[in-house]
């Protein structure tokens, strides 16, 4: 199974578009967002992906309805099995909640974004992972994850160069 990772799209069209094209070429079989889709009429790049979506509320989504009704988002936080690897999924908005879920060591993987910064880190047996920003407005970097379960690796890559930014095998 192969999971792609996103957070922070802030209505950036073009920058939606690479990232539906990269997991697409990745053929992941889930893609996740960890928040900040903004608005509804994402919808219309997100409807291109070959796999399905699962996200959750960030602070800066405004129309909370219509991202429910076009792309069903529910919640500020998901549980998901990943092939047996226990996973919450948040926006990571308080910090303390992102380190609290972390240290309780109840999840293998625990998935945030809103810090537009990417990055892998291990808290005891939790991994946690940041794709950073689809958007690149704050960090002018454009990345995503990618989680392979079955070889058991995470990496970040950049969408415009390709470069790999992080990586790391569980």
């Amino acid at each position: 199974m192969k999971v792609g990772i996103m957070s922070d799209t802030h209505d950036n069209l073009p920058a939606i578009k690479l990232a539906v094209e990269f997991f697409n070429r990745e053929e992941v079989d889930l893609v996740i967002h960890a928040g900040d889709f903004v608005a509804p009429f994402v919808a219309r790049e997100f409807s291109k992906l070959n796999a399905p979506l699962k996200g959750v509320f960030g602070n800066n989504d405004g129309e909370r309805e219509g991202l429910r009704e076009k792309l069903g988002i529910k919640d500020e936080i998901l549980t998901l099995d990943l092939k047996g690897l226990k996973t919450v999924v948040l926006h990571g908005t308080d910090e303390r909640i992102v380190e609290a879920l972390a240290r309780s060591q109840l999840y293998d993987i625990v998935i945030r974004g809103h810090t537009h910064r990417h990055g892998i880190q291990e808290v005891g047996r939790t991994i946690i992972i940041n794709p950073g920003e689809v958007c690149g407005y704050l960090t002018g970097v454009k990345s995503v994850a990618i989680l392979n379960v079955k070889e058991r690796e995470i990496k970040i890559v950049d969408l415009e160069t390709g470069d790999i930014l992080g990586l790391m095998s569980l």
